[in-house]
Order: structure tokens, then sequence, then C-alpha cells
């Protein structure tokens, strides 16, 4: 290699020549027999460098090959300490296992070093020192002569491995490296973070984990090459940004996401810092393709104590904090903040388990009066559903009706408030002796859409003999207005049978009342925000009473009964009660309670104003 010749026959970097068959065997020739010369002969010819090493640690005779490869003559060789021209005496372990087999205690030692040539060129040798016979001559000494043969303890070889070395090498890196950006790829980073757990000089660590806003739509648009020349660009100057900031290892780890590992942070200042540092390089249009492209980025920083950090706990932050930069607006920076991680966990373990907690029983309803302004009598109660939660406690459906309609999990559980608020309502109308109690359960558009909620509402009736006309289903104002298609045919064909449909919330949404003629709608819930505004009579907010009073007498003009929601003192109550609002629910009246107390509340016509619920 470099000009060193080469014995011939011998390609550098190729597999090792095959060494002298019986070199070390006892079953030595004596010296001057044709046997011996032919053992010198095949020293001397050897392809593969060799030497012979006395017992002291001196090389006895060096072969043309190990010459050649060193670039000294072989007779300058004799009488240097074999572990100075082999590198063998750097560390400990190497130097006692090269004692070892001097001594006939040790049976090989084969390691890897890097020599230098005459010239002053390095190489790269795997070097390998077997004993010829302990305490006595080996069959080696026959290439050097009777009076080394009973000297040789060991035999050298030295193998040019550089090349072979080199193109391992090449194939590692472009293994850990990604052949877009140039960058190291996944399995690199990993490889490095890693290492920095168990050396961080600072025993912190810190990650930004990054991918492109709008990238997708890059490459839908123009193509995956136009594509790959971005990420290119974008790596080079997120490159840029993390070197200046301290020569951080920045890495594609696939598609538009990228990381920067800080091996040794200093805290979170010195992540946040970067982030903004990387946003910002990021903010110059891409010159590609002849487009000028413009794109930001969105950044999840995590940074902790070592001690407290695993791969997989590091990147599951990462990765959560980065879909909090893109829930939060995306072309941003957020902070990995415990309390919020912890409340998407407790998201995470609820949506996981509200299909199994449905089979379980897990959940119960709650009823809150809705009661009559004018005379304060019951008209009817909502069904409110609880989730007795064996780890979380009882949970308010404001925890988790939201992930039952993001997984689906709304359809089993609506089915069944449906069915358990029918069948308790059929037990008030068997003990109520007064006017008979509608019963009003809270639906979802994902229920219309997912189940057959007609039939699912026919079932329920026959099942538990309740009139329709005391069944009321309420749907936000934000879910039904603008209601088309199945949706609309389903609340028209409930209607028909007889069943009340009302709109919750109403006032917080479109509160678009022209619309609400197309609906088969009977009663509003005004939202109780415009409630707050009359809780005393003294602190009357006009515009509140202003836009109640329109509400009100617009519903009553296209046939509706208007419901007055957070109704919470009795300034309230006569206040919405002149207004001509018709019915109210709220704390003024009771608390949501069990079936049970309100079987007890509807024996009585005439509820105490403030009974406390359950």
């Amino acid at each position: 290699m470099n000009g060193t010749p080469h014995p011939p026959g011998h390609t550098p970097g190729g597999p090792p020549p095959t060494p002298p068959q019986n070199l070390t065997e006892s079953n030595i020739p004596p010296a001057g027999s044709r046997e011996a010369s032919d053992y010198r002969t095949a020293f001397h010819i050897a392809q593969l460098p060799m030497a012979l090493v006395h017992r002291s640690g001196h090389i006895l005779t060096a072969n043309p090959a190990l010459g050649v490869l060193l670039g000294v003559e072989p007779d300058h060789l004799a009488g240097r300490r074999a572990d100075t021209v082999a590198e063998l005496g750097h560390d400990t372990q190497t130097r006692g296992s090269y004692q070892a087999v001097l001594r006939g205690q040790g049976e090989r030692l084969t390691c890897v070093r890097h020599l230098k040539h005459a010239d002053g060129h390095g190489l790269w040798a795997e070097v390998t020192v077997v004993p010829t016979r302990a305490g006595a001559a080996g069959p080696t000494a026959a290439g050097a002569g009777a009076a080394d043969q009973a000297e040789a303890a060991a035999v050298l070889t030295v193998q040019d491995i550089s090349e072979r070395r080199e193109l391992r090498q090449r194939l590692r890196h472009t293994e850990l490296h990604d052949p877009v950006t140039r960058l190291p790829n996944r399995a690199l980073f990993f490889e490095r973070l890693e290492a920095a757990l168990t050396e961080s000089a600072t025993g912190r660590i810190g990650l930004c984990y990054l991918d492109l806003d709008g990238f997708r739509a890059v490459n839908d648009a123009l193509g995956h090459r136009v594509g790959d020349e971005l990420l290119a660009a974008a790596g080079q100057r997120l490159t840029q940004a993390a070197t200046s900031a301290g020569d951080h290892l920045v890495a594609r780890l696939g598609g538009d996401e990228f990381a920067v590992l800080v091996e040794a942070s200093t805290g979170t200042p010195q992540l946040t810092a970067l982030a903004q540092s990387l946003l910002d390089v990021l903010q110059p249009p891409f010159e590609v393709a002849d487009q000028r492209l413009v794109v930001s980025a969105s950044v999840g920083v995590v940074e902790r104590e070592t001690e407290e950090a695993t791969p997989t706990l590091l990147m599951q932050a990462a990765d959560t904090t980065l879909y909090w930069a893109k829930a939060d607006g995306k072309a941003r920076w957020t902070l990995f903040d415990p309390e919020r991680n912890a409340h998407r966990m407790t998201r995470q373990s609820l949506s996981a388990t509200l299909r199994p907690a449905v089979e379980r029983g897990e959940f119960t309803l709650e009823y809150q009066p809705i009661v009559a302004l004018d005379d304060e009598t019951p008209r009817g109660a909502e069904a409110l559903v609880r989730w007795r939660h064996p780890r979380y406690g009882l949970l308010g459906p404001d925890r988790f009706v939201a992930l039952a309609e993001e997984t689906g999990a709304i359809v089993p559980l609506g089915r069944w408030v449906l069915a358990e608020a029918c069948r308790e309502a059929r037990v008030w109308q068997s003990k109520h002796t007064g006017p008979p109690l509608y019963v009003s359960v809270n639906v979802t558009v994902r229920q219309v859409w997912d189940s057959d909620l007609v039939t699912d509402v026919t079932r329920v009736l026959e099942e538990t003999g309740l009139p329709a006309g005391l069944l009321q289903l309420e749907l936000t104002e934000s879910e039904v207005m603008g209601t088309t298609g199945r949706p609309l045919r389903v609340l028209h064909a409930l209607a028909d049978m007889g069943v009340r449909i009302a709109i919750d919330d109403f006032g917080t949404g479109y509160s678009n009342l022209a619309y609400l003629s197309r609906l088969p709608v009977r009663v509003l819930k005004l939202d109780g925000t415009f409630v707050r505004g009359f809780r005393t009579a003294r602190h009357i907010n006009p515009a509140d009473e202003t836009i109640v009073t329109s509400l009100v007498q617009l519903a009553h003009k296209l046939g509706l009964t208007v419901t007055a929601e957070g109704v919470e003192g009795p300034a309230q109550a006569e206040r919405l009660r002149r207004i001509g609002c018709d019915t109210g629910q709220g704390w003024h009246y009771a608390r949501p309670m069990p079936p049970e107390r309100l079987a007890l509340l509807l024996l009585d016509r005439s509820p105490t104003p403030a009974l406390p619920g359950g």
C-alpha cells in the first residue's frame, strides 16, 4: 500500500496468506536435516509477515514479508523488542497476555494495532502471537538455524488489514448515514444517545426533536426529487445551527423528522436557545429546483438528568412534546411539561379502558331535575353519566365523553346510558302521581352516524315501556346546526315517533334561529353563560338580559320551549321567570343526584329550593 512493495503473490487487504504448516507443533526435524531446511525456506518465502520472538521479548529473526510491511530490512528487526515493533505494550491487558504467551502460560494473543511504516504512513494490522513450546525450542526455530532453535518462545505474525478496515468503515458509514441528507441516521443517533446517557460530562442530556411543517404538501405537489433536495438543504441549515451552538449531533430520523442531540447539556436554557436557533435558520426561503420554498418547523424540547432517562423515555417525551408544538400552532418550540404529560398519560389510560369499562359496569347515572319556573315543580330530569374509575375515582363527563367520541366507545356507552335512563325513568312514572316526567339524555352526532339510533331508541322504549313523549334527546348546538343527510333524517324519524329533540348549550355556536325552523326541535337549552349575568338584582348585565329576552321571544314564536341552564340563585330564577323562560335547571333547585334520591324528591311535589345532591 502507498507504494510499499509486497512479497510475490501477496494481495494487500486480502485474505491472510497461509502460514507454513506445523510451525507450532513440537515434532521439529533435527537441525541440518532436509526437513529443517524446508522449514527455513518456508519461513523466508512466506507471504505472511512473521518473526520469531525470544522468551525475553526480543526478535530473533524476521522474514522478508515483515520487513516489506514495515519498510525495514529484516536483519534490522532482529534484536528489537517485539512489543515495540507491534505496539503490544500500550495497555495492561494486552501486555499481560503477551507476557503469558512468552512464558508458555498463554495459548494465543490476537489484537488489532495501528502501526507505522518507515516512510511515515500508518497501517492497521492484525497482530497474533502464539507460543512454540513452553520452556523449550519450538519447531519454528528451524527457520533461524540451530542456535535460535533452542531460544524461540513464540511466533509473531502481522497481517495488513488496512484495506479491509477501510472497506468496513465505508460500509458502516453507509449503514449509519442517511443517503438523502448525508446526516447520521436513526441507528447512529440511538447509538450516540445510549453512549451519552452513560458518558455525559455534565450528567445531563438534551434533545430537540423537530419536523418540517408543510413538507408533505411540497412533496405531493412538486415530487419526491424536489422533496429530497429540500430535506438535504434543511439538513445543512440545521447542521450549521447545531455546530454554531456547540457541535451537536444532527440526525435525520426518517421522513421530515430530524433530531439534535446535546450530549452534555448545561440546562434547559441551552436547549431552548438551540431550539430557537433551529427555527431561525429555517426561516429564509429555500431555492430548490427553480422553486422558492418556505417551510417552518415544530420542535419538541426535552432536557433532564441522565440518571432519570433511557432512550425510550427520552424519545417518548420528545415525540409527545413535538405533538404539543404542532397542536399549539406549529412554527414554534415547546418544552416538555411533566404535568401536561401526566394529563396526556391519563387521557391515554382512560381512552384504552373505556370500552372494557362499559362491559364491566363501571358507569353510573346521576340526575338533575328540570323545574318549571312558574311554579317550581319538576317537569323532568337530565341524565348525567359518571365513571366510577377504579384508579381515578368518580369522573364527570368532561373527562371522558370527548375521548369516547374519538375512539368510538361513545356508541356502546350511549346505548347503555339510553337504556339505563329509560329504565329508571319508567320507575319514576310508577311512583310519581303528578304530571308525567320526562328524562333527558345527551347524544352525539357520532352516535347518529355510527349506530342505528332510531332502532336503538325503539328497542329501549319497547323494553322499558316508557312512552316516546317522555324521552328527550339533547344534542349540542355546534353539532346540530348545519346537519343534513342521514343525521337530519334520523332526527325527523325520532321526532315522528314522539321523542322530544332539544338543543343543548344554545347561544355558544351559530345561534341560527332561522335554521331551527327546519329542524324537528322542541326545546332550546340556553347556555349557562347567559344566566350568570342574572345572579343578583343589583348586578344584572343589561346585554345578557337583552339577549336572553330576545332568544326566549323568538323561540316561543317558533313554537319552542326554553330551558335555562346554570340557575344558581333565586335572583336568577325570578328574572328568568319574568322574561318568560319556561324551565330552569341548576344548583338553585338541586344538584345532580343518584336515582334513589331523585325518586324521594319526586314524591314531594314541592322540592326544597336548595336541596343538596349526592
